[in-house]
């Protein structure tokens, strides 16, 4: 069983930091360090790299508040549209930062006329370090508690009561999947590997780590038809997934 440890914010003179902005944006420099250096090893252009990383994080943080409004709390946003815009009061959801993250690496990448194919494999290789450390922020501000467990990774939160973590068990996915990332690398993946093996291992463990989400207290995910909307886009991950990997040698020639 782990404490409960909470860390929310912490002060830097007079302007108070925020852990989990902390994290993400310490998520999104490392992994992007990582890619821009597997980058380099393919031959590719760092600096495209890094100039794909600035539009991936704005497509990122709109879609990920326009996804969480739009299938998570629809209704109080309806009731309360200028709160859409209130982003320090939380939620977002990284299915939609996935997809707006797409559809801004996806339309840059066109613009500079590059593969992208090849962009995207060397540059999803950082992704899940960058997650497994973003996840750290979820996981000091407790904001996905889930069910109760007697797993000895459960949380034991302020009620007494033992949880699965979600935050800490998506680290812990990130931080696995880096090393499985390493492995391949060192065994000389072929081009498209990380791509297909990201989209189907990460869809498949947010698939069932949904199911331990809590389903009582005050934060509790919508759901429709007994599946959260992350459910929904995860099936279609693992989908696209082996569409790819089918298909790899269009994309991979």
């Amino acid at each position: 069983m782990i404490p409960y440890i909470e860390f929310t914010q912490f002060p830097i003179g007079p302007i108070p930091i925020q852990v989990w902005g902390l994290m993400v944006a310490l998520g999104f420099l490392i992994g992007g360090a990582v890619s821009a250096r597997m980058a380099e090893k393919r031959g590719l252009e760092k600096k495209i790299v890094w100039d794909t990383l600035g539009w991936i994080i704005i497509g990122a943080m709109v879609l990920a508040r326009l996804f969480h409004v739009f299938f998570y709390e629809s209704s109080f946003y309806l009731e309360n549209p200028a709160r859409v815009f209130a982003l320090w009061e939380g939620g977002v959801s990284i299915m939609g930062g996935f997809l707006g993250a797409v559809i801004a690496a996806v339309w840059y990448l066109k613009s500079r006329h590059v593969d992208v194919w090849k962009y995207s494999d060397a540059m999803i290789f950082g992704l899940p370090l960058g997650l497994c450390i973003g996840r750290i922020g979820c996981f000091l501000i407790h904001d996905h508690p889930g069910t109760a467990t007697d797993f000895f990774l459960g949380v034991k939160y302020p009620d007494g009561i033992v949880r699965h973590d979600h935050g800490l068990y998506l680290s812990l996915n990130g931080l696995l999947l880096f090393f499985v990332f390493l492995l391949l690398l060192k065994r000389k993946a072929a081009p498209g590997t990380y791509i297909i093996v990201f989209l189907v291992w990460y869809g498949i463990a947010r698939f069932f780590l949904d199911f331990l989400r809590a389903t009582d207290g005050a934060i509790v995910d919508t759901r429709y038809f007994s599946l959260t909307p992350a459910q929904y886009l995860s099936i279609v991950m693992i989908a696209l997934g082996v569409w790819i990997w089918k298909y790899r040698r269009r994309f991979f020639s």
